[in-house]
């Protein structure tokens, strides 16, 4: 009876239809599987902008500190013999710049056709940023190894297996928002969708056979993968049209 007299304090002309309507509004937002929602797993939709712009932070980063990794000449007193020997120092930041700049443009190729990220698209970025801040070290490790003349073939692999993993989570990536279709931008072209996918497709074998080819002859692994650099700066065939859709939808809001 007290129960009955509480609620009937708290709802006077709540109806049985009402109420029934209440409970089933309030459990699809507990479940998140409302109109702002995407499932349990995946989260609410939230607008890209500052995932793209915290993505940005981490890249300028990761290419800043590659030219801390060289060291200038301890021995000045044949400063031109010191400085010469640290070509693979050069080589290894001149290559992981580019390739690091790559990822870069590509990032926001694929972010250009991203109309809403949810959780899982969060949490899978965070994991590529993450492996992104490690390539200095792995640019490190390759060039020690061919100044000092050993463990080449394990520091290649090494590098590889670093890039490799960048290239496997650009996929992982496009590929989960490409099958699902309700993060993307709603006039997405699915020929642009295609090229996207096979330039990340081709990145993770193109990386996979210098990686390989490293265990058998290091300098020829490194130039597999260095050579990857001028193909991957081709444009890609859905590129312009995301652009296009950038400067239509206009500057976004701070």
């Amino acid at each position: 009876m007290g129960l009955t007299w509480a609620t009937a304090g708290i709802f006077p002309r709540a109806t049985g239809a009402e109420a029934m309507r209440w409970f089933r509004t309030t459990r699809r937002t507990s479940t998140g599987t409302g109109a702002t929602g995407s499932g349990r797993l995946s989260g609410a939709e939230r607008d890209p902008a500052r995932l793209v712009t915290f993505s940005d932070a981490v890249f300028a980063i990761a290419v800043t500190l590659l030219i801390l990794q060289i060291r200038p000449p301890q021995d000045t007193r044949d400063l031109l013999h010191g400085l010469t020997s640290l070509w693979p120092s050069y080589l290894a930041y001149a290559v992981t710049f580019l390739l690091i700049g790559q990822m870069w443009v590509n990032h926001h190729v694929m972010f250009d056709h991203i109309r809403a990220v949810d959780r899982l698209v969060l949490f899978l970025n965070t994991v590529l940023l993450m492996v992104i801040a490690f390539l200095p070290f792995a640019s490190s490790v390759l060039a020690a190894a061919f100044e000092s003349g050993h463990g080449r073939q394990s520091a290649v692999v090494f590098y590889g297996i670093a890039f490799e993993a960048v290239a496997a989570l650009f996929n992982v990536i496009w590929e989960y928002v490409r099958r699902g279709r309700h993060l993307l931008q709603q006039a997405v072209d699915t020929d642009d969708l295609s090229a996207i996918g096979r330039r990340y497709r081709l990145a993770l074998v193109w990386i996979a056979v210098g990686t390989a080819l490293g265990i058998l002859h290091p300098v020829a692994g490194v130039v597999v993968i260095a050579a990857f650099i001028p193909a991957y700066w081709l444009p890609i065939g859905g590129e312009a049209s995301s652009a296009g859709r950038v400067r239509d939808r206009g500057p976004t809001p701070p």
